[in-house]
């Protein structure tokens, strides 16, 4: 029989006539009609050219061939059942995978603990963090090279699935001692500082400067740094303001020992936060398994309190 002409119900009869060495016993195990399956068994003699079962006296019994071959049918069959069968749990502990997380180092930020955990439960398992690039996301998504993306997701494809982890608000920081920190802070003390601007495009203004223009106010930016990280670092050892997230990032400003800052009248808008992956790792489990873990910690940290 022809590849492209192979029947595998063939299998699924022939494995039942088998081990049932009967028509009729093989036909109500299927669930079939005697005469349905009296045809069956006529195309699978013609397939492999032997009677596979033969009349002896009241009952049919199985010629060589069939009996060489019982073993094997039962064998393809179960690998086929298993093809088909839902995806079942991951095994965690025996569980080899690497992942690729495309994430701005807001959401990196929390890494130390999902490693953590993930070290705990799946030690197999690697991370690896991408840093954000001007080339889109959507393309990484699509070509496998990245398995997640943790960020701003904006106009997804259709194939791309998208679930909301919360939403972040970003918020001034000094260091300790600043001068803002002294006195009565307004917004335009505010604006006359010198600033430091957080962007992986290089901007030098964004959402703070169109609340300070519709007060007639104005802020220097002096640079821009790629990641949040490194311009936490700068405004820890110099007199810029920088821009630190309010629950994610509280860690990072903790450990510098930076000053949040309450500016009365700026109300910058919250930042949605969300991840991102192929249709393709849908049904997948153990990346399932990674997204709950993802959903948790990241989840925890953007619902906790302010």
């Amino acid at each position: 029989m022809h590849a492209a002409n192979l029947d595998l119900n063939l299998l699924t009869a022939l494995d039942a006539l088998l081990e049932e060495n009967s028509v009729t016993a093989a036909a109500a195990r299927l669930h079939l009609s005697e005469p349905a399956m009296s045809r069956t068994l006529a195309r699978i003699r013609t397939a492999l050219r032997d009677p596979v079962l033969v009349r002896s006296g009241r009952r049919m019994v199985p010629t060589p061939r069939a009996v060489a071959i019982r073993d094997e049918v039962r064998d393809l069959l179960q690998r086929a059942q298993a093809v088909f069968a839902p995806p079942g749990e991951p095994d965690l502990a025996t569980l080899q995978r690497t992942f690729t997380l495309l994430a701005s180092d807001i959401a990196v930020s929390v890494a130390a603990p999902l490693v953590g955990r993930i070290g705990a439960e799946a030690p197999g398992v690697r991370l690896r963090f991408l840093g954000e690039t001007p080339q889109t996301e959507t393309a990484a998504l699509r070509s496998g090279d990245v398995d997640l993306d943790i960020g701003v997701v904006a106009d997804p494809p259709p194939e791309v699935r998208v679930e909301v982890l919360g939403h972040e608000r970003l918020v001034p920081v000094v260091r300790a001692g600043h001068p803002l920190t002294r006195g009565r802070l307004t917004l335009r003390r505010f604006a006359d500082a010198v600033h430091v601007s957080a962007s992986r495009r290089g901007k030098l203004s964004g959402p703070i400067d169109a609340q300070l223009e519709a007060c007639g106010l104005h802020r220097r930016v002096a640079l821009a740094t790629p990641t949040y990280a490194a311009a936490m670092l700068i405004v820890a050892q110099t007199d810029l303001v920088g821009l630190g997230a309010e629950r994610i990032g509280r860690a990072t400003v903790e450990a510098l020992g930076l000053v949040p800052l309450h500016v009365p009248g700026l109300d910058l808008p919250p930042i949605e936060l969300a991840q991102a992956w192929h249709a393709r790792f849908d049904a997948d489990g153990a990346h399932q398994w990674l997204r709950a873990q993802v959903r948790g910690f990241v989840g925890a940290f953007l619902t906790g309190p302010s």
